[in-house]
């Protein structure tokens, strides 16, 4: 029988795919965290969005979310191996931002998340996602990876959370979403 354990990583350090292992704080162990953790979050925007457009995109990109962190956690002699991002997934995310914008207006000020709650789960995963591209960038910069599309992917992963967030709202009946800037007082 197969156990949910294997006590390799009792010591403070954990695998890659491929030879070595790193201590689990290791930069790039804080990347593939916030990339995992954003997929949770995506996750559970799509069991509850409203909008019917939604639920698609976000399983695909759950889907790329784990081929990324695949690429991610390979040592460099798994790096083709495992390549998966390319400049057609951040053209797909952009052909999604496109579409959706035909649903909505880009709001003229800033917004304050929290109108709906699917809609306040996906502005969380925004700034979740722009943690990952922060310590991707710096992976980058060190030579750990070498994928520039993978920065550029979550980059524009977090513009599409912005605007699945007002198509959510408007799915949810919140036409008109909180403004950062008080007009009432």
């Amino acid at each position: 029988m197969a156990t949910f354990f294997t006590r390799r990583g009792d010591g403070g350090d954990t695998g890659l795919l491929g030879e070595g292992r790193v201590p689990k704080f290791d930069l790039r162990m804080e990347a593939l965290g916030a990339i995992d953790e954003a997929n949770s979050i995506f996750g559970l925007c799509r069991s509850m969005v409203k909008s019917p457009l939604l639920p698609s995109i976000l399983l695909q990109v759950q889907r790329d979310l784990y081929q990324l962190m695949a690429e991610v956690a390979a040592t460099p002699e798994n790096t083709d191996r495992f390549r998966a991002i390319r400049s057609q997934n951040v053209g797909w995310l952009e052909a999604q931002m496109d579409a959706l914008s035909q649903v909505v207006e880009i709001p003229k000020e800033f917004i304050i998340p929290g109108d709906q709650m699917s809609s306040a789960w996906l502005d969380l995963a925004r700034t979740v996602v722009r943690r990952a591209e922060r310590r991707v960038v710096e992976l980058l910069a060190r030579g750990d990876i070498e994928n520039w599309d993978i920065e550029k992917y979550l980059n524009r992963l977090s513009s599409l959370c912005f605007v699945m967030e007002l198509v959510e709202n408007r799915a949810a009946g919140s036409d008109n979403p909180t403004l950062a800037k008080d007009s009432g007082l």
